[in-house]
């Protein structure tokens, strides 16, 4: 069996739908060929994206493992929580004098690599 390497990044202040966007234009590319595709793109997500992948390779670079010849076999962005850590509700008044809060969406972006020969 092909060995694998994962990262994540926690708490990345984009809504998962942005970041989405984005990785399902790299999802089961070779990583090198991801992360230069990522560069040229111009979404904001693609820098927290491409932070996660050159992470996972250089896991896979202390495990000794090719660098080359690993591909993106899972890439995911889940949502955060609703609220920033650290940062409390904020608030806004809604409609007939109602108290609504500001929801701060963030994301978890997964990314799982693995060698192929």
């Amino acid at each position: 069996m092909a060995e694998t390497v994962q990262a994540k990044a926690r708490h990345i202040p984009m809504s998962a739908l942005k970041v989405r966007r984005v990785i399902d234009a790299v999802r089961g590319m070779p990583a090198h060929a991801a992360m230069d595709a990522l560069r040229e793109m111009p979404q904001a997500a693609a820098l927290p994206v491409y932070k996660v992948i050159r992470s996972a390779v250089a896991n896979a670079d202390e495990k000794g493992l090719d660098i080359n010849a690993l591909y993106i076999t899972l890439l995911t962005a889940d949502e955060g929580p609703g609220v920033m850590p650290g940062k409390g509700w904020r608030a806004r008044w809604g409609s007939r004098g109602r108290y609504r809060p500001i929801r701060k969406r963030s994301s978890h972006i997964a990314v799982v690599l693995e060698e192929r020969l």
